[in-house]
């Protein structure tokens, strides 16, 4: 069995192409979609050249939108989500997130950077529900209604999921592995604009899941 990989982006031309020649490279994923999120950068030219299928989203629709959008395109039973500003993705690194999937020792994993950058180390050690690096079989996904209605919430709505169901998660040690931050991005006032926006966002969909109980 293999899986397919999709990889939500906006603007991420000088990291896309790194992941996707690791992805070429591991027998298990079968193919690759770049969600291009309204993205104004090469990013889509990136993905083109290497042979990647892209999906060109003409607004940003948030990571959510962009996540519902590539598994619309695909009736893979297996998913691989990856962040597209990864850096130091290897073939182990893909394997070992995909390889419990595969084998039905559990039914999503999650990753956990390890040994990369003491900010990303720690932020994901606090709260590895907002992991972006997750293979998930479709079934669990086709349980979640919201999916594209959660933006950067959509960690959070997968651990709400897995909190009320009885889906088989194991957390998978991503060693040397980080990504690069928003601050590191946009500059020191942009990137904590963007990063407060990412919390409030995930903060409004906690809220609204509160607001129909």
């Amino acid at each position: 069995m293999k899986a397919i990989a999709i990889i939500p982006a906006f603007n991420e031309e000088k990291t896309i192409g790194d992941i996707i020649v690791t992805l070429k490279d591991v027998p298990l994923v079968k193919d690759i979609i770049v969600v291009s999120d309204g993205s104004t950068d090469g990013t889509v030219e990136v993905a083109e050249a290497l042979g990647s299928k892209v999906i060109e989203l003409s607004e940003n629709r948030g990571k959510g939108g962009a996540m519902k959008a590539g598994l619309d395109c695909t009736a893979a039973e297996i998913i691989l989500f990856l962040d597209a500003d990864l850096i130091g993705l290897t073939k182990k690194h893909v394997c070992d997130l995909l390889e419990p999937v595969i084998s039905q020792e559990a039914e999503m994993t999650i990753g956990v950077f390890e040994k990369g950058r003491v900010a990303t180390d720690l932020a994901q050690r606090v709260a590895p529900y907002l992991s972006g690096q997750r293979a998930v079989k479709r079934s669990v996904l086709e349980n979640i209604s919201d999916i594209d209605m959660a933006r950067f919430g959509v960690e959070v709505a997968l651990t709400r999921y897995l909190e009320s169901s009885n889906v088989k998660v194991k957390q998978v040690l991503l060693d040397d592995m980080s990504h690069v931050m928003k601050e590191e991005k946009l500059g020191v006032v942009r990137g904590f604009a963007a990063r407060i926006k990412m919390y409030w966002e995930i903060v409004k969909y906690l809220v609204s899941k509160e607001s129909v109980r």
